[in-house]
């Protein structure tokens, strides 16, 4: 007789070969699949945590935004899509870099109003483009960064200063979404919104989010255990920060 745990872990690695084939990392997985099965983040944190199982609706919901066939995703049975047609291009999306017509030697990247909180949230709710900001192309070159990644947003709160600042711009690489030890990134929390802070690896398990206000009475960590890392998104990792000294 299978059992239920079993039945679940299959389940579980099914779930996540969908959100790998689909390009979604682990980190917030759960946020992800949420929005675009429009289902609660919870419920999704306990299906990829193996402690529970969607219904027949939700996990007919579940294949549809991973577009994978519900019996496979459910039991396990044929092949994981069907037959792949190809899709219309929508032109419409904007391009996501530019190049300055009066000089070649910038590389223009845009310049978005949403904001990540280092102190209150942010849901930036509705984002819009605001303009470009230019950067030294060569400079762009040097430091591996491919503007189709890039994008510019403003912090917003005092937790993460004297490093960043409110009202500071900040280049975000949307290609670094691998958590790195020490490293700064704008995040995407169910519960605050996007943020802006400091990952670090915890000496026991999971990750901690850390500001770098020395006031941790009111900026203090919060504690990521691995089974919770699929309720936060990496959007990516901040490569560059402007603002005053």
């Amino acid at each position: 007789m299978v059992q239920i745990e079993e039945i679940r872990r299959s389940f579980v690695s099914r779930l996540k070969e969908a959100l790998a084939a689909e390009g979604i990392p682990e980190w917030g997985a759960g946020v992800r699949l949420a929005k675009m099965a429009k289902v609660t983040p919870k419920a999704c944190s306990k299906w990829l945590n193996g402690e529970s199982m969607p219904g027949g609706t939700k996990m007919l919901a579940l294949a549809g935004a991973l577009s994978v066939r519900v019996e496979w995703l459910e039991y396990g049975r044929g092949e994981m899509r069907e037959a792949v047609t190809a899709q219309p291009v929508d032109h419409r999306i904007p391009p996501r870099e530019f190049n300055l017509q009066d000089d070649k030697s910038y590389t223009g990247v845009l310049q978005l109003t949403a904001r990540g909180s280092t102190g209150s949230d942010d849901d930036n709710s509705h984002v819009e483009i605001r303009g470009v900001l230019a950067f030294k192309t060569e400079w762009l070159r040097a430091n591996r960064l491919n503007t189709k990644h890039l994008d510019v947003i403003y912090a917003d709160g005092h937790s993460m200063e004297p490093t960043i600042n409110g009202g500071d711009v900040l280049l975000i690489d949307e290609s670094k979404i691998e958590p790195r030890d020490g490293q700064i990134f704008a995040l995407q929390s169910n519960s605050k919104g996007t943020i802006v802070k400091r990952l670090v690896r915890s000496d026991f398990n999971g990750w901690i989010i850390r500001s770098d206000n020395p006031d941790k009475a009111k900026y203090g960590d919060q504690i990521l255990s691995d089974e919770e890392i699929n309720e936060v998104r990496i959007i990516g990792r901040v490569v560059w920060r402007g603002g005053m000294l």
